[in-house]
């Protein structure tokens, strides 16, 4: 099996209101390894988002230790956190989050202001099956060439984290189900790590690990030794 790349010892994350503390998170142990496709389940509010911000460096645990690569990140600053996510997280949203004005080569292209080793842009929109979309704008895009963009603009990163938030929430099942395709072939093939969050427990059958949360905790972590193909999922 492959390194882990992440792990959460005893993670808690928990917010102060009025005289009472509430727990978005508590006492969460997992390990993901380079190269999996894991799928973080749960009804809203049960604590996924928390857990992804937590992966990403975009939120700050209160409790317990996060190891990546062999390093805390909880001990980490505000810029030694920028740091961790630009070297290393790549993050696709529900909604796209590309800038109209800009051509999909131009939004692709724009990770080089981030971090200065990134991929070919071209070579990024050529991999998700955008190589002749170029100099389209946005709006001249259907939901899954966006959806498309946005994750060759998390690729040309090279991240080592790939987390997807509701990443097909925006689209038909056709389309939806093409995105997952994609993901999935970027872990399997490419051997980045891609961590999906849904409320679609469909989904859960192309993971290699499975997180449940619910109210703000792990339920169950289950390894998923034979994952369907994409193209399969009964939407």
């Amino acid at each position: 099996m492959a390194e882990p790349i992440i792990e959460f010892k005893e993670v808690a994350k928990s917010y102060q209101r009025g005289d009472r503390i509430f727990y978005a998170l508590r006492h969460v142990n997992l390990t993901i390894h380079e190269g999996e496709m894991v799928v973080i389940l749960g009804p809203s509010g049960a604590g996924k988002s928390t857990l992804l911000n937590l992966l990403g460096g975009m939120d700050t645990a209160t409790e317990g230790s996060i190891i990546f690569e062999g390093v805390d990140i909880t001990k980490y600053n505000d810029n030694q956190l920028t740091q961790y996510r630009a070297k290393n997280v790549g993050v696709v949203f529900q909604f796209y989050n590309l800038i109209p004005t800009l051509t999909a080569y131009e939004n692709v292209a724009l990770m080089k202001e981030i971090e200065e080793n990134t991929l070919d842009p071209k070579k990024c929109m050529e991999a998700v099956g955008l190589g002749e979309h170029f100099h389209q704008f946005p709006a001249q895009m259907s939901g899954g060439e966006q959806q498309r963009t946005s994750i060759a603009r998390a690729l040309a990163k090279n991240p080592k984290l790939l987390l997807c938030d509701e990443p097909t929430g925006a689209l038909d099942t056709e389309t939806g189900r093409g995105v997952l395709e994609l993901l999935q072939k970027m872990s399997s093939e490419s051997r980045h790590t891609v961590i999906m969050v849904t409320h679609n427990s469909s989904f859960a059958d192309i993971a290699n690990k499975v997180i449940r949360v619910k109210n703000g905790t792990v339920e169950s972590i289950t390894i998923n030794q034979k994952p369907i193909n994409a193209n399969e999922v009964s939407w």
